[in-house]
């Protein structure tokens, strides 16, 4: 599989340019219920990818945070941690008694700002900052970390600075606050699942769900019964994604953990990644040539 290989790649498929479903994602960066759904985002997008897109809208929810409080930063904490040991992407609640995050707005604007970049600039951009977020306890509305994950996303950093003191990033934040209000969105993560066809109404689905749930909904607003596009050799994908957990590998492959580990372990001794421990759980890094 060469290093072009990209989930919904139209290397993989014979698709059009506009693919037929579009999925409205509300997230916010700070919601760990978020983190916790890559594994299942991943999964469909590698196997169902070349059947829709996604479009992140921005909830707010977590913007308006009342900063002043010490017991609303531990009551954050401790959903955290609950939410690390339930879905297996660790998040580290301690953040918020050491580091917290204090100006969630910024947070919002700099996606924004990625995102003028291009769709998948914005998709490095959110996965950067989320990483640093829940596995580096780091304030992501600080100016400083923020460019850090803007590098290494591979943005355009002087346009991503101008564009963060912009009216464009702004305009586009307060877009998607309407968007939020207008589609009733009141939980995140929230999707909401549009076909081409403009008089149907959107499927709403709210919190976390089995995959095959998500897959459901695809297939009944399809037209056509759409074909699995399996995952992709184990290198490749990892060459693709460059960072993971234990956990989105097991998902995507369908395979328990402690398998994936094993596989893990022997590209470890060929020093195809390393090993990153968190809090719950374990991560792994491609090591570049």
């Amino acid at each position: 599989m060469n290093s072009s290989w990209y989930p919904g790649s139209k290397k993989n498929c014979h698709c059009h340019d506009k693919k037929p479903i579009e999925i409205y994602m509300f997230i916010d960066p700070l919601c760990p219920e978020c983190w916790a759904l890559e594994p299942i985002i991943k999964k469909l997008r590698i196997e169902y990818g070349k059947y829709f897109s996604i479009k992140h809208v921005l909830s707010g929810r977590l913007a308006n945070l009342n900063l002043s409080s010490k017991k609303n930063y531990e009551n954050i904490a401790k959903v955290w941690e609950k939410t690390a040991s339930r879905s297996g992407m660790s998040c580290d609640g301690s953040l918020w008694l050491e580091n917290p995050v204090d100006a969630p707005y910024n947070v919002s604007i700099a996606l924004k700002a990625a995102e003028l970049q291009g769709r998948r600039a914005g998709i490095r951009f959110l996965r950067r900052m989320q990483e640093e977020l829940f596995l580096e306890k780091q304030n992501i509305s600080n100016l400083t970390v923020l460019l850090e994950c803007a590098k290494s996303a591979g943005l355009d950093i002087e346009e991503f600075i101008n564009d963060m003191h912009s009216e464009s990033a702004a305009k586009a934040f307060q877009c998607d606050l309407q968007i939020t209000t207008e589609m009733d969105v009141t939980e995140i993560p929230t999707l909401v699942f549009f076909n081409e066809n403009v008089e149907d109404e959107g499927v709403k689905i709210t919190g976390t769900y089995p995959y095959e749930v998500y897959v459901q909904i695809l297939e009944e607003m399809l037209s056509v019964k759409p074909v699995k596009t399996p995952p992709p050799p184990l290198e490749a994908f990892l060459k693709f994604f460059k960072f993971v957990a234990s956990k989105e590998i097991a998902v995507v492959y369908n395979m328990p953990i402690s398998h994936i580990e094993k596989e893990m372990k022997k590209l470890l001794l060929k020093q195809v990644v390393e090993q990153v421990p968190a809090k719950y759980g374990t991560f792994w890094r491609y090591i570049e040539d």
